[in-house]
């Protein structure tokens, strides 16, 4: 056998560089890049390893651990998890301001190979800089936070052990139903030990998505249960972009006349002026969806796990309904109580397509779907047109960026207010057109992942949407969009605080306390006005301030004719939210409270619990 002397960490990137996928029909390599930044923890192994792969395999410096995790992510997602981005940190604080990343992708089911420096596994010169001591357990260090975010953990203790441990990375990362974040703690020394390793171990490996065709008796059901059915109502989840079932899924709603609700994930699997589209599902969801959520006898649920927010905290969906439930992972088939037909979206939906010959759902519904279809377009003409009012709501916003965009651009946004109003309110034909974080809702990701795309689709223009405070969270992976030249356009929508948590805290009968600057403790001046396009100048972008709607329209112009990244600051309303559409929210309201406003919620939130203790 012949072998090649590496050590751990060349090991690790020589191996990278041998893992190839086959992406319609192209050979591409499975790990196109990796983000980094160095400390003493990764900087002499690692860090050496990936300069002599610098030509094959680009290594990017970012400036800030989390955000490069989030561009690795969002780079995933945008490319159907068929690339692979890998990041590595230094041991201590750089490597766990990557567990929240580790988290998102985790949520999300999407594929990052996480890297962190680890400490001396010899242990030697213990405590190092930055070594977590555990008092009861020394086998454990900071990177252990990684475990439970992890689809896939290992800490390399011996160079040798990447023959077993790096063949099971890279099948996780590859795999439809297992998908989701890898860690491997790399301790620094361990980087640096040599090994003899067998040259066969780093031959090219081209990976194929693997498709799981349903069972033939789960199948034979499903289809008897939509036979039975008269008012079908499809959901599309993040599933059916991953699958690549798109065209099969458009094949099957359009010869059975299906109505079909998007989810935050599935947005984009129809377009949205699709004959069968009715738009967005669930809390932040449209009325269309919503109603007829309300009324079918039968949920059909393509790739989706069905969140609380997809599905209303369970008291949306009529509790007479059936639930048939199309997903590659049987952990998400089973859920609410759901008859599962496990398999790839794009082959199942294919067989359904072919088994349904004959049937159609009741004419009735396929005309009351059209009806409120076209009554929730109206209403989202309506609502995001320029009022012309002083402080614009988020709505009008939304608007005007998204009849700047074009037919193959993108906008990207995570938490706050705006993903309720951008998924009952943007419009794209373009699949991978609306790109939301919304299993983790990560405030911060939203720049930082706006890179990412733009990474993934160069060709497009890139519209981030984030909130003041998202702003503040994390900004600086834009000084990273200017060095790297992969322009963003972002629209900062400031409200002067948490506006989305603010209204929900009026809600729920509380005052206003903590979430708006006003309501902050502050010294007697009040809480500074951010200048917002100053800052980001700061960071190397271009940018300005806009007073208004018409002006915002000016000024994404000017930032689509630009080079560089573009920031444009815009003041909104905090209080302003689109009321139509959208439904119910399981957020706990206090049972004891000195305020009525309280108690007049508790009162409601008992009503909706009991909707949905009918869904269990």
């Amino acid at each position: 056998m012949n072998t090649i002397r590496l050590t751990m960490a060349q090991a690790v990137v020589r191996y990278m560089m041998a893992q190839k996928v086959e992406v319609n029909g192209d050979i591409k390599p499975l790990f196109p890049g990796v983000w980094a930044i160095f400390g003493h923890g990764n900087v002499a192994g690692l860090g050496e390893a990936l300069y002599q792969a610098r030509e094959t395999l680009p290594t990017y410096r970012a400036h800030n651990e989390q955000g490069m995790a989030h561009a690795a992510i969002a780079y995933a997602k945008t490319l159907n998890r068929r690339q692979v981005m890998a990041c590595t940190a230094s041991a201590g604080p750089g490597a766990t301001n990557m567990v929240t990343a580790a988290a998102v992708a985790h949520v999300n089911r999407l594929p990052v190979l996480f890297l962190p420096g680890d400490t001396f596994a010899t242990r030697m010169p213990d405590p190092v800089l930055q070594q977590v001591e555990n008092f009861h357990d020394h086998t454990l260090t900071s990177n252990d936070c990684f475990k439970p975010v992890s689809r896939f953990f290992d800490r390399i203790t011996r160079p040798e052990q990447l023959l077993t441990s790096l063949p099971q990375a890279v099948r996780v990362l590859t795999d439809p139903v297992e998908c989701g974040p890898v860690t491997l703690a790399l301790p620094q020394d361990i980087q640096t030990f040599a090994f003899d390793y067998p040259e066969h171990f780093f031959d090219e490996k081209v990976h194929r998505m693997r498709r799981q065709s349903a069972d033939r008796r789960e199948l034979d059901d499903a289809l008897q249960l939509i036979r039975q059915a008269k008012k079908p109502l499809v959901i599309a989840g993040g599933g059916a972009h991953y699958s690549g079932a798109l065209p099969e899924l458009d094949t099957l709603v359009s010869r059975y006349q299906l109505p079909v609700g998007e989810t935050q994930a599935g947005k984009g699997a129809l377009p949205w002026d699709h004959a069968q589209n009715v738009g967005s599902i669930g809390v932040t969801g449209g009325a269309a969806a919503n109603a007829l959520a309300a009324e079918a006898d039968l949920i059909i649920a393509v790739g989706t796990r069905l969140g609380d927010f997809a599905s209303g905290s369970r008291a949306m969906i009529n509790p007479h309904a059936k639930l048939l439930s199309i997903n590659v992972a049987s952990f998400d088939a089973v859920k609410h109580k759901g008859q599962s037909l496990v398999g790839d979206a794009k082959l199942t939906l294919s067989a359904l397509v072919d088994g349904l010959d004959g049937w159609k759902p009741a004419d009735s519904w396929v005309e009351q779907a059209a009806e409120l279809r076209a009554d929730w377009n109206d209403t989202v003409d309506r609502v995001t047109a320029d009022r012309g009012t002083k402080l614009p709501c988020d709505a009008e916003v939304v608007g005007a960026v998204n009849r700047a965009a074009g037919e193959q651009d993108i906008v990207v946004c995570a938490a706050g207010g705006l993903p309720g109003e951008l998924q009952k309110l943007w419009r794209t034909r373009f699949d991978r057109g609306y790109h939301m974080e919304y299993g983790y809702s990560c405030m911060g990701y939203e720049l930082a992942g706006g890179l990412g795309v733009k990474m993934a689709k160069p060709d497009s223009d890139v519209f981030v949407m984030v909130g003041d405070g998202s702003y503040l969270m994390l900004n600086s992976e834009i000084a990273t969009s200017v060095m790297l030249g992969h322009k963003i356009i972002a629209v900062v929508l400031d409200n002067r605080g948490y506006g989305c948590i603010h209204r929900l805290q009026q809600f729920c009968g509380g005052p206003g306390f903590n979430n708006m600057l006003e309501d902050c403790l502050t010294v007697e001046a009040g809480a500074p006005k951010t200048d917002f396009a100053a800052h980001a100048a700061a960071l190397g972008a271009r940018s300005e301030q806009v007073e208004n709607i018409q002006a915002l329209e000016a000024a994404l112009e000017r930032a689509k004719a630009s080079d560089t990244s573009y920031v444009i600051a815009i003041d909104t309303d905090a209080l302003a939210d689109t009321q139509d559409g959208g439904s119910w929210w399981d957020v706990a309201v206090p049972e004891v409270s000195d305020r009525a406003e309280v108690r007049t919620a508790r009162e409601r939130y008992e009503t909706y619990k009991a909707r949905q203790f009918q869904n269990l």
